[in-house]
């Protein structure tokens, strides 16, 4: 599949607005399209920051694709990787390895040759892309963003405290509490209470109230949460739901039930 097929065929609300703007310029050099004088309707559409029209009921988010999703990411890990002001290899070695991981060799190359041009643009507004997302993917796609972002940040063996304050900025742009926050940014840290925070309850809990915290961050954090995204981010989200239940297991040892 040529690239153009590729993200022409990817993408269903990420085509218009900010994001599809931050594509079009990603794209201008280097479409294939382009390059044999045919333009790309893509291309024009980004640049023009128009959205499509979806068959949805009033109120309804559109589905959100595995394309937008896919997307997403590539420009909110640019975002952080820069966020400490240089961009270590490990760091673009993990989000390669996982776009590897996620969707095979050649999409995952097809994902980094946008990458690149998504990162050589310096006047990205996170408010206005994160703004975008929280608009238009479901809660569920939005913890999972967080969760990848938080792994690519650990890549190089620690999160900065630059980092956490883009990511932390980034969660509140896209609407995720606080106590979701805590949650997903604790399977990324070792301290005693780690699991209470994964678990959204704090030491104070009874046992009935861990029982409680662990069937609704299971249902939460269930894999089947992010069908609609493919089989590739299921699988991505199966490292949330084994966070939750090693977080529980962890705390029937040390209470003893």
């Amino acid at each position: 599949m040529s690239f153009s097929k590729w993200i022409g065929g990817a993408l269903g609300w990420s085509f218009g607005g900010p994001i599809g703007a931050i594509i079009g310029v990603a794209l201008g050099s280097f479409i294939d399209s382009v390059s044999n004088g045919k333009g790309s309707p893509f291309l024009e559409q980004g640049q023009q920051g128009r959205r499509p029209t979806y068959r949805t009921q009033p109120g309804q988010r559109p589905q959100t694709q595995s394309g937008d999703f896919e997307v997403s990411l590539l420009i909110l890990s640019s975002i952080i990787i820069k966020a400490d002001g240089k961009q270590d290899q490990r760091e673009l070695d993990f989000v390669r390895q996982q776009f590897v991981n996620m969707y095979g060799k050649e999409r995952a190359n097809h994902a980094f040759k946008l990458f690149k041009g998504i990162n050589n643009q310096n006047n990205i507004s996170t408010r206005q892309v994160c703004l975008q997302i929280k608009h238009m993917m479901d809660h569920p796609s939005r913890l999972q963003l967080m969760h990848f972002l938080f792994g690519i940040a650990k890549a190089d063996g620690t999160v900065t405290d630059d980092e956490e304050r883009q990511i932390y900025t980034m969660a509140g742009y896209l609407g995720i509490s606080s106590r979701d926050y805590e949650s997903i940014k604790a399977m990324f840290y070792n301290s005693s209470d780690n699991a209470y925070k994964v678990l959204e309850i704090d030491k104070s809990a009874t046992v009935d109230d861990i029982k409680k915290a662990y069937r609704k961050m299971a249902k939460k954090y269930h894999p089947d949460k992010v069908i609609h995204l493919g089989k590739e981010h299921q699988n991505g989200a199966e490292e949330k739901f084994r966070q939750v239940q090693m977080a529980y297991e962890q705390l029937q040892k040390e209470r003893g039930f």
